[in-house]
């Protein structure tokens, strides 16, 4: 059991990883960061798993070449912006509505459905992220959430309840959409650091819905 809620502590880390790397520009402090050994060990371990080896790959790539551009922060921060801050035009929005939606418009169903997953679920949105629920962001750090209730869980029966969730979740309100938001991010981010960043989501998605769904059988 003990394997099991350290694995859940493992995944769910992740998923609020990718969360804080999308919801905001980075700070000198935080490229400083990534740029460390630390987080290159932590991406190495990440690459050993045949499946992340090449997304892995691709973004130690980004970050080599981030060491050496000039102004990083100052030209990192206007990626961030042109991506997700922009037009649908321009940019590679990070809203579920924007892909899935039937409006073409922010709020749509999506961010309804996102709403009533968080209120059945009882895990709210973090109050200084002022963005509709459907922001790839706010669904990363509630699927680490979900993680986490799984582990908090009486018994092995309900946890496995929780599990299922999980895949409901990424199958129906990730994985319908990251696909064509990656695709966005590869056409429109040149310099390739944000691109790189959600190839290694989308992967990372599609590995864990394999491995929640070998739970379930």
């Amino acid at each position: 059991m003990q394997e099991f809620i350290n694995f859940n502590e493992q995944r769910a880390e992740i998923y609020w990883w990718m969360s804080s790397l999308l919801s905001r520009e980075l700070t000198e402090d935080d490229i400083t960061e990534y740029l460390g050994g630390e987080m290159r060990t932590f991406l190495s371990g990440l690459g050993m798993t045949p499946e992340l080896k090449q997304p892995v790959e691709a973004f130690l790539d980004a970050l080599s070449r981030l060491e050496n551009r000039e102004d990083a922060q100052l030209e990192l921060a206007a990626d961030f912006c042109g991506l997700f801050l922009s037009t649908p035009k321009s940019g590679a929005l990070p809203y579920a509505s924007m892909y899935v939606g039937e409006s073409g418009l922010l709020n749509d169903k999506p961010a309804q459905d996102m709403n009533k997953l968080m209120e059945e679920y009882s895990i709210a949105q973090r109050k200084e992220f002022n963005e509709p629920a459907d922001h790839v962001a706010v669904e990363l750090d509630f699927m680490g959430n979900l993680i986490i209730l799984a582990n908090n869980q009486e018994n092995e029966e309900k946890a496995e309840t929780v599990m299922q969730a999980q895949l409901d979740f990424i199958n129906t309100m990730l994985l319908n959409w990251l696909p064509a938001f990656t695709k966005s991010c590869e056409s429109r981010d040149n310099f390739g650091f944000y691109a790189a960043a959600t190839n290694l989501l989308l992967a990372f998605c599609k590995l864990d819905t394999a491995f929640l769904a070998g739970e379930e059988q």
